[in-house]
């Protein structure tokens, strides 16, 4: 147990990168150096996180964690490799909050340095996920939906609901237009009993279901009934959380400034990106400060972690389906529409603020893009110019 946490720990403390960067400092830790795991047992759990909603990284730490020292140790491996990262934003987001201007020159090149990193994210989504004229359509076709929603029908923002039926209608055609992937190799049978996968699914179902009920009983049971749904319809990868968390959060919770000024933030630290959901629980002005960080990270974590573990028993049934496959292709697609909505409200409408943001921007995407500069540094030269130039 001990082992377990020390070494969840110090990836947590050193893994930048984002999700793809951390499947491989798990593979040469875990499958080379430690041999825990076989590469097929490590293939079979990428695998299967990258088919379900959830932060891919994250569950993969989750399974590792399960498979070595059952339960206890999944919670162990997840609090190593999650909680300096929670820490980290939520002491951001303290000091932040203390800020009596958010235009200070610094933030501003926080805000500037979220335009360039969802820029770089959706560029590298669309072009591993988006395959076809028909994907096509439904990315852009998403992407104006959201878009023109709150022009036509009016309100201060978008609303969750309105992407959440985007999705299922993008899954749809895709079930209906698109041909099915070639399946995967027959995986390894991993994981919990069937039986107590299946409770774990139905678990992570009913409590879908039965959160958006308990929001009468206060700010709490919104909070997390709020970042529990965008923790359970995040597929395509970890960036895909801020248009989610956007549509439920701003601006009843947080003001587009801060959340915007976080994700900026939430680039720069190691860990997982869904972190980002722990600044808002911090920096929002409903609840008290650790009751809000509680909250946001137990919603935004746990039907990933329900998923993966209740599923994998199944997982070579579910890989097998091509309904599935077929499906995941065009809702794949709708998530980088969901992004590229994104990137331009409230990314770019609260981050480019004149000729000066936009020229800095495009410097910062171009590092990401042409010189594979890692995220944590644009976003720290980002800042640093901010603070020289506004």
């Amino acid at each position: 147990m001990l082992e377990l946490l020390t070494v969840f720990l110090r990836l947590g403390l050193t893994s930048f990168g984002g999700p793809a960067a951390h499947l491989g400092y798990f593979q040469t830790e875990f499958v080379e150096r430690r041999r825990w795991l076989s590469a097929a047992q490590f293939a079979d759990l990428v695998a299967l996180a990258q088919f379900l909603p959830g932060p891919s990284s994250s569950q993969v730490n989750l399974s590792i964690g399960y498979l070595r020292a059952g339960l206890p140790g999944a919670l162990l491996a997840w609090a190593g490799f999650t909680l300096p990262s929670v820490l980290a934003l939520a002491a951001f987001a303290a000091w932040v909050g203390e800020l009596p201007d958010l235009n200070a020159g610094w933030l501003a090149g926080l805000k500037v340095a979220a335009v360039a990193v969802v820029a770089h994210a959706a560029a590298g989504m669309w072009r591993s996920l988006v395959g076809g004229p028909v994907q096509a359509a439904l990315a852009l076709g998403t992407a104006a939906l959201l878009l023109a929603w709150p022009v036509w029908f009016g309100g201060g923002g978008l609303s969750a609901g309105v992407q959440v039926v985007a999705l299922l209608l993008c899954a749809g055609v895709g079930w209906a237009a698109l041909p099915a992937p070639a399946a995967p190799a027959q995986p390894l049978q991993l994981g919990p009993a069937p039986r107590v996968g299946a409770a774990l699914l139905l678990l992570a179902a009913l409590l879908l279901l039965v959160l958006p009920l308990l929001r009468p009983l206060g700010p709490v049971w919104e909070l997390l009934d709020q970042t529990y749904r965008a923790g359970a319809l995040v597929f395509g990868g970890g960036h895909v959380v801020l248009p989610l968390l956007e549509g439920g959060l701003v601006p009843d919770w947080v003001d587009h400034e801060r959340f915007v000024a976080g994700y900026g933030a939430a680039n720069a630290v190691p860990g997982p990106l869904f972190t980002f959901a722990s600044y808002l629980g911090a920096v929002q002005h409903r609840l008290p400060t650790l009751t809000g960080v509680a909250a946001a990270t137990l919603g935004i974590f746990l039907p990933g972690a329900l998923l993966m573990l209740g599923a994998l028993p199944f997982w070579s049934r579910l890989a097998a389906q091509t309904w599935a496959r077929r499906a995941l292709l065009g809702l794949n697609a709708g998530v980088v529409g969901l992004l590229l909505a994104a990137l331009y409200d409230p990314v770019f409408t609260s981050g480019v603020a004149g000729p000066l943001h936009l020229a800095l921007a495009l410097l910062a995407y171009g590092a990401l893009r042409a010189w594979n500069a890692p995220a944590w540094a644009v976003v720290l030269a980002c800042a640093g110019a901010g603070w020289a130039l506004f």
